[in-house]
């Protein structure tokens, strides 16, 4: 809790230094962001990538409805019972679902669409919701870096096991895979904000949306997926 809070401060203190504007001002100038249209970045890092990460989220659905009677001692993935791998699957949802939902209520537009940068709307932070920018909105926070930050609640029953038998004991290679998911979300940030498409900032709140989502309904869950699994173990 204290790491995600000093994440939420710096967040706040980069947005407050006005650090969002003077990184654009680096990759842009008045004709646009030249990155914006490179196949590099638009097709292969965002929408092949975003394509990967429709796979991947398939992928986890598969594995959390996995029957238990196929997978037992087969692979590390499967110490789990499979309420515990459908709840993860809800946690991964509802992170997808909260950062589309915020960005289809904001009115904060890309910085692509700033007159300073060829566009035409004006400069105005996201936490003035009284006032619109004159552009098309719908832009944080960042969805392309949600591809992986989504994932951040994989990595919950091995660094916060839930109590009881069948659970996986706490696991440091957990913080390893938690780091790499990082690594990978702050770089299709960092793609999109090369294109553009959003301010730093807008990638770090996805990662604390994502990460607060998850780690908030892991916390929730967690009782009852114990006094599950002691009155009811999966068979199936």
């Amino acid at each position: 809790m204290l790491l995600f809070l000093g994440a939420v401060v710096l967040t706040l203190a980069w947005e407050l230094l006005g650090a969002d504007l003077a990184v654009m001002h680096f990759f842009g100038s008045a004709q646009g962001f030249p990155l914006r249209s490179s196949w590099l970045m638009e097709t292969l890092l965002h929408d092949d990538l975003r394509k990967l990460g429709v796979v991947l989220y398939a992928l986890v659905w598969v594995w959390a409805l996995w029957p238990q009677r196929w997978s037992a001692g087969h692979w590390p993935v499967f110490q789990i019972g499979r309420r515990e791998r459908i709840w993860l699957g809800v946690l991964v949802t509802a992170c997808l679902l909260a950062i589309n939902l915020i960005k289809r209520s904001s009115a904060t537009s890309c910085p692509w669409s700033l007159s300073e940068f060829g566009g035409v709307a004006a400069y105005v932070s996201h936490w003035n919701l009284w006032l619109t920018d004159g552009g098309p909105g719908h832009c944080f926070p960042g969805g392309h870096a949600s591809s992986a930050f989504a994932f951040i609640g994989l990595t919950l029953p091995w660094l916060e096991p839930s109590t009881g038998p069948g659970h996986p004991a706490p696991n440091t290679q957990a913080w390893r895979w938690l780091g790499l998911i990082g690594v990978i979300g702050i770089f299709l940030g960092a793609v999109q904000t090369l294109r553009g498409a959003h301010y730093p900032s807008h990638t770090l709140w996805t990662l604390l949306i994502c990460w607060g989502v998850s780690w908030a309904l892991w916390r929730l869950g967690r009782p009852w997926l114990a006094r599950s699994a002691a009155t009811s173990p999966d068979r199936v």
